[in-house]
């Protein structure tokens, strides 16, 4: 499989010189250090002579996907971008911080609803919601929340 083809790595003066810099300084991720090896491999420069993913990837000891991504941020993005590392993806706020984790502590260890003897996580929930103290949450949440204080609710 050719990846070459789509993107060509034709880097700047000034680019090749900063990628230069960030190979031979001492302290640098090492991440960061093999994607501006990547960079300088892969620039193809005035007269076409880049290094091919197989080749680069060979060379520095990366799978050839690495390489490609590389190139991809790079033509995509920009030099800063393809340096950097991506955000977790995954990574969602938390819907309870510690105020509205309070919130939740104190309403569990009061009183439960009329006709009931204790509380639930769906009531909890449902209550928090009520309060409007979070758009929406589940009983899990609420579970793992009180499940992580060091509150005594008997």
């Amino acid at each position: 499989m050719n990846y070459n083809a789509k993107y060509v790595v034709r880097l700047t003066e000034e680019e090749r010189k900063s990628l230069h810099t960030v190979v031979k300084k001492g302290k640098v991720a090492a991440a960061k250090r093999s994607r501006a090896q990547i960079l300088l491999k892969a620039d193809a420069g005035p007269n076409d002579s880049g290094l091919s993913d197989l080749q680069i990837a060979e060379a520095l000891g990366v799978a050839v996907s690495t390489v490609h991504r590389t190139r991809q941020q790079y033509v995509e993005e920009g030099l800063e971008q393809a340096l950097a590392r991506k955000s977790a993806r995954g990574h969602r706020p938390r819907k309870l911080d510690g105020v509205k984790e309070a919130h939740l502590v104190a309403v569990a260890c009061g009183p439960p609803p009329q006709g009931r003897a204790r509380w639930t996580l769906r009531l909890l929930a449902s209550k928090l919601i009520k309060l409007e103290i979070v758009d929406t949450i589940s009983k899990n949440t609420v579970g793992r929340t009180l499940k992580k204080t060091n509150s005594s609710l008997g």
